[in-house]
């Protein structure tokens, strides 16, 4: 009895294993590759966030890879005070703020808002987030740099870049040291090579070897640098490139990757990217509207600096809950669509709305 008993638990643990596997692989292929989804962005730890580049930059309209960044107008509206938007935080505190965030936008105090004031508080989120990368780069830059000497080798890089992945700092050390093989896995050894291109691109003329602290910033945080902005695209042109002119058709850029389960949740997931895509390709990055994207187009549409796309975006924000078609905000009107601005919805959002403000 003993015996079977043994069995029939090990029988019943593989069935749930292969149920995990099974149900986990479905997850993955049920939504395409190339789609960006907030909840999907969940922070490396810590050691490798200090020294790795982030796949995600704040205030960029799209990400390294090419996908498009789901909560870019989130994050050019609340700034830095987005993390306090959760979806289960009390709503009443949420209309609150939301309501002093509405105050200092409207910069005339005539109780709405237009597309000059909204654009005005996008450039003010966006030197936000510079100033956060900014900080954050400082301690990342001392993590990589342990001599404290201003300045840090490609080497030196790659020594803490492998500890941050499990490798024995010293031995690795000693290994570069003496040009010895690391004996790397073939995914370690990609990531390598990517970041030792992006490492010498952030190396400024005339090139050293050697990444002093603002070049660093450049290197983890290309956004920072028109050079390093040029570089990103490049990178997502020849991702998404499929005949190798340099340049994206509509049909390139909103191609699909192959194997997607075969249901309907997966087609409505895979219909909905693909309409996101061609909006945006066809009103927004296409800027001359010639059905063709150059890499200059999308750099400006990358750079999260560029005022004209600061007022374009601020005229798509208003558009979105401008219920009185007058091409302004009103307080209302934010309320009312909290889940666009902030990512929170609001229960009985117009209660007391004059009295709080």
């Amino acid at each position: 009895m003993a015996v079977w008993r043994k069995l029939w638990c090990k029988n019943l643990l593989a069935v749930c294993l292969l149920f995990y596997v099974l149900l986990h692989t479905m997850d993955v292929h049920a939504r395409p590759a190339n789609m960006s989804a907030s909840k999907d962005k969940s922070p490396a730890g810590k050691d490798e966030n200090e020294i790795l580049p982030p796949d995600h930059l704040n205030g960029v309209k799209m990400e390294r890879d090419g996908h498009l960044n789901k909560d870019f107008h989130q994050e050019v509206f609340l700034g830095k005070e987005m993390e306090e938007f959760e979806e289960d935080s009390e709503p009443r505190r949420n209309r609150k703020k939301l309501i002093e965030i509405f105050t200092k936008v409207d910069f005339n105090k005539d109780r709405s808002v237009s597309a000059k004031e909204m654009q005005r508080w996008i450039m003010e989120k966006t030197e936000e987030h510079f100033q956060e990368a900014m900080k954050e780069n400082k301690n990342s830059f001392r993590a990589v740099d342990p001599d404290g000497d201003g300045h840090v080798t490609w080497d030196e890089y790659r020594v803490k870049f492998l500890a941050s992945k499990g490798f024995d700092e010293k031995e690795v050390a000693e290994k570069i040291k003496n040009n010895e093989d690391l004996k790397l896995d073939e995914e370690t050894q990609e990531v390598l090579e990517s970041l030792k291109d992006r490492w010498f691109q952030a190396d400024n003329p005339p090139a050293d070897q050697l990444l002093n602290e603002e070049e660093f910033l450049s290197f983890l945080h290309p956004e920072h640098s028109r050079g390093m902005l040029k570089y990103m695209v490049k990178e997502i042109v020849r991702d998404l490139d499929q005949d190798g002119d340099k340049k994206l058709t509509l049909s390139e850029f909103i191609s699909l990757p192959v194997g997607t389960v075969e249901n309907q949740q997966a087609q409505d997931i895979d219909d909905d990217w693909v309409r996101e895509r061609k909006k945006e390709f066809e009103e927004v990055i296409d800027s001359d509207h010639d059905g063709i994207v150059t890499m200059d187009e999308l750099e400006e549409y990358m750079d999260p600096m560029n005022e004209h796309n600061a007022l374009n975006e601020a005229k798509q924000m208003i558009a979105v809950a401008d219920e009185n078609q007058n091409h302004n905000l009103e307080l209302d009107e934010i309320l009312k669509y909290s889940e666009y601005f902030t990512g929170s919805k609001l229960m009985d959002y117009a209660r007391n709305v004059h009295e709080e403000f």
